[in-house]
């Protein structure tokens, strides 16, 4: 949700919405900067976050953040500005920020790989006592964007000196476009035995609930309603009747907008509400 005006603006429209959990940026997410965050501002959305029963909070770092970067000025810029993301979403009471894991570029999987926990390391060395904490997020892997197998993720989790200090936040669209299969449910099942073998479905704190625009193994990220692009309803389906993941906060990233003067996230929400089982 947007935060433009306010963060508890963020809350309200959530609590607009019908929704239970709210994911927003702590700053404007294709910039470097950050304006300091007042207490006031603290307050504010705290105070709204009680006022509408929003129980599970998330924010998300800038786009400009790549932690794999093998440019030395871009990496640390990178880290300093991951730093300062933990930091205020720690002083908002925002207990996780999703990160995209990081792009190698010129480089290659492997040191790309080692760029990511040498930062995360870093970042964790300037944050302790803060008590948000970093979300990978599983990517569809276009391009360069490391995250899209599930090995990356296993990498960067053992790895790092503090896994404790990491989760993952599984998005729909990535892991369908990235060419894990989600449907049929014999399928589904065999991508989280394979997410369970690899990673551990224990490290899954937020879902990104998406269909996506691309074909299965595209590897490009294009959201979709839900519904309306290639994953088709099923997937979500099965995933929201996964007893594993029944108080895992679950959050839209579907297109904004209306559509027969109806509000796109009313419309998502409710399409996946009715997909939960009685």
């Amino acid at each position: 949700m947007s935060m433009a005006g306010g963060y508890y603006k963020a809350v309200e429209a959530a609590a607009k919405a019908g929704c239970d959990c709210v994911q927003l940026f702590t700053k404007n997410n294709n910039q470097w900067r950050a304006k300091p965050i007042e207490e006031a501002d603290v307050a504010r959305f705290r105070a709204a976050l009680a006022e509408h029963g929003i129980k599970h909070t998330v924010s998300h770092d800038s786009y400009l953040i790549n932690m794999a970067s093998p440019n030395d000025a871009l990496w640390k810029k990178s880290v300093d500005a991951f730093v300062v993301e933990l930091l205020r979403a720690g002083q908002l009471g925002i207990p996780y920020v999703v990160a995209h894991p990081g792009a190698y570029t010129t480089s290659t999987e492997s040191r790309g790989l080692k760029r990511i926990i040498k930062a995360l390391n870093e970042v964790h060395r300037q944050t302790k006592g803060c008590t948000a904490q970093c979300l990978l997020e599983t990517t569809a892997g276009q391009g360069t964007n490391l995250g899209w197998k599930f090995e990356h993720l296993a990498t960067l989790l053992d790895g790092v000196r503090n896994p404790d200090l990491l989760g993952v936040c599984f998005d729909t669209c990535h892991v369908f476009a990235a060419g894990y299969a989600m449907e049929p449910e014999k399928n589904y099942k065999a991508t989280m035995r394979d997410f369970n073998k690899t990673v551990g479905v224990q490290q899954i704190k937020a879902f990104h609930m998406n269909d996506s625009k691309a074909k299965f193994g595209a590897r490009v990220d294009r959201h979709a309603g839900i519904g309306k692009g290639e994953m088709g309803l099923e997937p979500f389906r099965f995933l929201l009747n996964d007893r594993r993941f029944r108080k895992v906060p679950m959050l839209l990233e579907t297109p904004k907008g209306e559509f027969k003067g109806k509000d796109l996230d009313v419309i998502n929400l409710t399409t996946l509400r009715k997909l939960i089982a009685a």
